[in-house]
């Protein structure tokens, strides 16, 4: 049903952000970076898990009424974030060719990436999540019934589509970790050479989704 596909939609676009995968890519092929990595990914899953559990208590487990208050301001954020995607989008579009107005300096983290602690990593991963898409998640959260087993279910494809990038990557760091450092750097040169684009068409992608999916739901 709808409901499905708003939460799949969500989940993806949360995975496949090119942003916070840059950071995470620099930590896995790191000096003990499959160790990073995990905790990385711990951090990850805990501000998924935080979120979305807080989202419920919010709610007290059911969804508000159609046409409610909450409902309506939930919806309202949603488009609005569509629209600030749609904007940001079009921004970015119109830079793709152009040089950076200012280099952009190197992080301090990443300086001493390789002396990294495992807490230090964990404490990433929250400040590295697209908080514009976890918002956007949020108000998806906001209509799942915890009374109901499929949208628990849906509750939890929804954290794990989120993380299924990172998750991916850990685990073929675990089995092959040579092959999985290739894999990530192949990765990090193609986001790095096409992140203009992926952030202009992906913003475009998604935030027309946001405002498309918002006004139905305000309208039916």
């Amino acid at each position: 049903d709808f409901r499905r596909v708003l939460f799949r939609s969500i989940g993806i676009a949360i995975a496949l952000d090119p942003l916070p995968l840059i950071p995470f890519i620099l930590i896995l092929t790191s000096r003990r970076g499959t160790a990073k990595a995990i905790a990385f990914l711990i951090g990850w899953f805990l501000t998924l898990s935080i979120i979305t559990a807080g989202t419920l208590l919010l709610t007290g487990g059911s969804p508000p009424s159609s046409g409610s208050v909450p409902t309506t301001a939930g919806l309202a954020v949603r488009i609005a974030i569509g629209v600030g995607l749609v904007a940001f989008g079009l921004y970015r579009r119109a830079r793709i060719g152009k040089p950076p107005r200012k280099p952009k300096k190197e992080p301090g983290w990443q300086k001493s990436i390789d002396n990294m602690s495992l807490w230090f990593a964990v404490l990433l991963a929250p400040i590295t999540q697209p908080w514009g898409l976890m918002a956007a998640g949020v108000t998806a959260v906001m209509e799942a019934d915890v009374a109901s087993a499929a949208s628990v279910v849906l509750l939890v494809v929804f954290v794990l589509l989120a993380s299924s990038t990172y998750l991916g990557l850990v685990i073929f760091a675990l089995i092959r970790q040579d092959r999985a450092h290739e894999v990530a750097l192949s990765m990090r040169a193609w986001i790095e050479g096409h992140l203009q684009q992926a952030l202009a068409y992906g913003s475009l992608l998604v935030g027309l989704f946001l405002i498309g999916s918002g006004t139905y739901q305000l309208i039916a």
